[in-house]
């Protein structure tokens, strides 16, 4: 096996067509993070994209999207945003980790979404969760599972939505629309929850906006941005924004208007969606790794994500773990652990509570 590093950009009609061939060949890669879409997309707006083409003799055999950063330390494409990561690659590829990321320039490559048969997995690497929402069998298959493990969930949703349309008025869904102007209000409203919980806005960086306007205007029959809209009365409610391949749809950006929280307005708009994405063609909705209470109450089923590194020998990888992964390992406690893990939220809140009173 040989190993050839390309930018995005470079890569013929040849290598796109096998990446995707590749990708449509095992339901283990059904996620549009690991279309070749998405990265040529996110390699136009950061030069540290790279694609590590796989060979064996003349046949390609796989395709290693990574982000290449100082000290060679290498991440997923788009790290931090996205739910699934790794190669792209034949069943059953024999290869040594170690040797790949020396092939590809790097001391080492640290990945939180990992998915499942992956040659880079060792039993070393801490497996999580993914839930997801399974339309396999149809919309209404999916619905009599919601009411068998959360009716209490499923019926109180729809009272509210009655509710809703009762007092604020007819009730309109708008599935894979691609104009701006609502994508905008959706990343209003989402900035508007990254700073009311503590967390870091991610749209306050200029590239994730570009990107997702980007993936908007990108619509083919294997790869597409999904703006999904609820609205009530003509004003907009509650959104999401995601990523699909034929099959799958990632869930990724979800966000409503708070003057309606107390109709659940999240929780209407994914039983919307599912609908009319079972309707499209779609399979599964994968919700992503993360506990949040709205994904326990829609999942009826689970994907697995993996956490961990794989690294050389050397001191750039000694320095990455020293900074990394004692910092992981405390995360993974919190998040094991409910009440750490409450205690933890509700410090960010008052955090992000407090520094909205201070920023106005």
């Amino acid at each position: 096996m040989h190993v050839t590093l390309a930018l995005p950009r470079e890569l013929g009609q040849h290598e796109v067509s096998r990446w995707r061939a590749l990708q449509e060949s095992d339901s283990a890669l059904d996620n549009p993070f690991l279309s070749p879409e998405f990265t040529i997309t996110v390699g136009e707006l950061r030069d540290v994209v790279r694609v590590a083409v796989l060979y064996d003799g003349p046949d390609i055999v796989g395709f290693f999207p990574f982000e290449r950063h100082p000290m060679g330390i290498g991440k997923p494409v788009a790290a931090g945003l996205t739910d699934a990561q790794g190669l792209v690659h034949v069943k059953d590829l024999e290869l040594d980790p170690r040797r790949l990321i020396k092939d590809c320039g790097l001391s080492v490559y640290e990945f939180d979404h990992l998915v499942s048969g992956q040659p880079l997995l060792a039993a070393r690497h801490e497996r999580y969760p993914s839930p997801i929402i399974d339309l396999r069998d149809g919309f209404d298959q999916y619905t009599d599972s919601l009411k068998q493990h959360s009716g209490k969930t499923y019926k109180s949703t729809l009272a509210k939505s009655r509710k809703l349309q009762r007092e604020a008025g007819a009730m309109r869904h708008d599935y894979a629309t691609t104009d701006l102007a609502p994508l905008h209000t959706l990343l209003g409203w989402k900035t508007d929850q990254y700073r009311r919980t503590g967390r870091t806005d991610r749209f306050a960086h200029k590239w994730i906006v570009e990107l997702v306007e980007r993936l908007l205007a990108t619509q083919s029959e294997s790869f597409a941005g999904v703006l999904d809209m609820v609205y009530v009365d003509d004003e907009p409610v509650a959104g999401h924004f995601g990523v699909r391949t034929r099959t799958t749809l990632a869930g990724w950006f979800p966000a409503y208007d708070t003057h309606f929280a107390k109709y659940s307005p999240g929780l209407i708009q994914h039983l919307a969606m599912a609908e009319k994405a079972a309707e499209s063609g779609i399979q599964v909705i994968d919700m992503g790794r993360g506990q949040k209470e709205y994904k326990d109450k829609l999942k009826n089923g689970e994907l697995e994500v993996a956490e961990g590194r794989v690294a050389r020998v050397g001191a750039a990888a000694g320095v990455h773990w020293m900074m990394r992964v004692p910092v992981r390992k405390t995360r993974a406690t919190v998040m094991a652990n409910p009440l750490l893990l409450k205690t933890a939220d509700k410090a960010l809140k008052t955090y992000g509570r407090l520094r909205t009173v201070l920023q106005g």
